[in-house]
């Protein structure tokens, strides 16, 4: 079985389904793309990973980091292996040095664990070749312009934060708020402020 690469292009609101978003997987060596439909909670996790947030109570998927990690299991790789009646199935490649094993999850978890062990993402050919979307030069200049991966789009609450106001604010007060955001667990807002702090470094 042939596996081929994925890499994260975006993560942004479902048009189709009201408090799910969509995950857009792209071939690494080609133009197909995967779009997978996940839910708010998942979206949130890996944007997290993705904007190298830390927050300030361990997410499930950090939970499953830390488990495995006690018990001395690294994970080797994430693959999307099947698709049945329009729903996608994954398999978390494991091992703990003597055995290697699978275990079978939902796609949006099995990716959100995989960022946070820094392990490829692979699928096969005949999920690619069902649900792949396949691209044209024009549609993928128009593509990295729309698709952005930002835990901005993942957002559960409206901080009302706006690049105005924090651009106005000290250093010091937006490491106060940045912690406050944390506390809160708003990571949103914490975005916002880090992006707002980088620019400045």
């Amino acid at each position: 079985m042939e596996k081929i690469q994925l890499e994260i292009l975006g993560l942004s609101s479902s048009q189709s389904q009201t408090g799910s978003f969509a995950l857009v997987l792209g071939e690494r060596e080609g133009n197909r793309r995967l779009p997978i439909i996940i839910g708010m909670f998942e979206a949130q996790s890996i944007a997290i990973q993705i904007e190298k947030i830390n927050p300030n109570r361990p997410l499930t998927h950090d939970l499953f980091k830390t488990f495995a990690e006690q018990l001395n299991v690294s994970i080797s790789e994430i693959v999307i292996s099947d698709l049945k009646e329009g729903v996608f199935y994954s398999k978390i490649m494991c091992t703990d040095g003597v055995k290697d094993f699978e275990l079978d999850a939902r796609p949006s978890d099995a990716i959100a664990i995989g960022l946070r062990f820094g392990v490829p993402i692979y699928t096969v050919e005949s999920v690619l070749s069902e649900a792949g979307i396949i691209l044209s030069d024009l549609e993928e200049e128009e593509e990295s312009e729309d698709l952005t991966v930002k835990s901005s789009s993942t957002s559960t609450s409206g901080s009302g934060t706006t690049k105005e106001s924090l651009s106005q604010t000290s250093v010091d007060e937006l490491n106060k708020m940045l912690n406050d955001a944390l506390e809160k667990e708003d990571y949103e807002k914490a975005a916002k402020i880090r992006d707002e702090l980088n620019k400045r470094n």
